[in-house]
């Protein structure tokens, strides 16, 4: 039975209803590169590329409206040259409250004992067992850098350990972190810069990488040596319920996201957020959610600026950067 053309050509071209908004434009490369203009057109670009651009205008809005940044980024931020642009950051005084997990802290501090190299995804695993060589992706670390760390992490866990003494009580994460800022003396450190312009670090899973190794071989010598992490939730908490606004950036999820998402909610929720991750949330994973999500906890405002960029931190993150913090 043969359809009838009007209702066929119908049903193909529905009606329209006119719809107003940015027009969907690529950057013209014809000419010199504008580097502004480029990042600037991300905004019209569609898909990832539109979320890029509505990130560098949040992290911008935060700026102007001086508020409290809480910054989070996963281990493998800190194992990437990404280190390198949280460290400008710091340095700079341009984030407030750092949340890290604990390869965010000890590969930042083995870094200046000895770099890590660039290696292949594709690397076979038992071959780089056999040369005592680690894989973090496509980036290598020989086992020497961990022989230097545990070098240095006796020493200064002895420190600790006086320091416990001296005071009466357990240190808290924030503080031996702080310590470890100031005993690197290093610049080329994200906690060297921390400690001097006294921005916090909580890591609330210290124990859970090669810190926590060496903690379990100093403390079975040393078994009165402990560290407080209540300390650090009390203080982090009340950061943001006296902060007057306050940010979110976060590269990554897990517990550095919920991390700061909760503490936001002591203040009824945070007023901006920017997400860059790859989680999906089908599976219902905090990691994956959307700052919708966060906003029905009462971790983000319902009225706040926020958006979620899904891609690569290492990709996408320095393109923010570039277009929010730059100087």
């Amino acid at each position: 039975m043969k359809a009838k053309a009007g209702k066929s050509k119908g049903a193909v071209f529905k009606k329209s209803s006119d719809v107003k908004g940015i027009e969907v434009k690529g950057y013209n490369f014809e000419g010199d590169l504008d580097f502004d203009r480029f990042l600037e057109n991300y905004m019209s670009t569609g898909f990832q590329a539109t979320n890029i651009g509505r990130a560098i205008d949040v992290v911008k809005k935060m700026r102007e409206d001086n508020v409290t940044v809480f910054f989070g980024y996963t281990s493998n931020m800190v194992s990437s040259g990404i280190r390198d642009v949280i460290r400008y950051l710091v340095k700079n005084r341009m984030v407030h409250v750092l949340v890290t997990t604990a390869g965010g802290v000890e590969e930042d501090i083995i870094k200046c004992l000895k770099p890590f190299v660039l290696g292949r995804f594709d690397a076979k695993g038992s071959e780089l067992r056999e040369k005592g060589i680690n894989r973090i992706g496509n980036v290598f670390v020989p086992n020497d850098r961990y022989i230097k760390f545990e070098k240095f992490m006796n020493s200064f866990l002895a420190k600790m350990l006086e320091k416990q003494k001296v005071q009466g009580r357990p240190l808290s994460p924030s503080e031996i972190i702080r310590e470890l800022g100031k005993e690197i003396n290093n610049e080329q450190s994200i906690y060297y810069w921390a400690y001097k312009n006294d921005i916090p670090v909580f890591c609330p899973a210290l124990t859970d990488g090669s810190f926590g190794d060496m903690t379990y071989f100093f403390k079975k010598k040393n078994n009165e040596f402990r560290i407080d992490i209540v300390d650090d939730l009390i203080r982090i908490n009340d950061i943001a319920i006296n902060a007057e606004k306050t940010g979110i950036i976060l590269l990554g999820a897990g517990v550095i996201k919920h991390h700061i998402c909760n503490a936001n909610l002591f203040r009824d929720g945070a007023d901006y957020a920017v997400y860059i991750n790859t989680a999906q949330e089908f599976d219902g994973s905090d990691a994956g959610a959307r700052p919708d999500e966060a906003v029905s906890w009462g971790k983000i405002k319902p009225e706040a600026k926020s958006v979620k960029v899904y891609g690569d931190a290492t990709i996408i993150f320095p393109l923010i950067v570039a277009g929010a913090f730059r100087k």
